[in-house]
């Protein structure tokens, strides 16, 4: 609070001088300053609150950021292994369908060979 110029205690303890001269009534001088020392307060206390609430988010934010840079790593070492994984699976039924076409399938090779010795 770099410029607050009063603060609750020096409004409360304000005097001001009596003159001679026709004044303002001290009674509502003093009520409107309770007044002012209550809203003082309720400032003095939010400000409190938001820079709580200020520490509390840069922690959060601190913690967020270390999560999000450790799934960006341990995602981009999955991406390494996931495209190779997929590349052995598409070889492997490329494999599986040529051997069908070639070879024939266990039923057909088996109707195949007793048709062979039948023969």
């Amino acid at each position: 609070m770099e410029n607050v110029r009063h603060t609750v205690e020096d409004i409360f303890n304000k005097d001001f001088k009596k003159t001679a001269i026709q004044g303002y009534n001290p009674k509502d001088v003093d009520s409107y300053l309770d007044e002012l020392m209550a809203d003082y307060q309720a400032f003095e206390n939010n400000i409190k609150e938001l820079e709580a609430t200020i520490e509390k988010q840069k922690i959060e934010i601190a913690e967020l950021t270390k999560r999000a840079n450790a799934a960006s790593t341990s995602s981009a070492s999955k991406s390494v292994v996931a495209p190779t994984a997929n590349t052995n699976m598409d070889i492997l039924k490329r494999l599986s369908n040529l051997e069908r076409r070639v070879f024939g399938t266990p039923t057909e090779n088996s109707v195949a060979q007793s048709g062979a010795t039948n023969n």
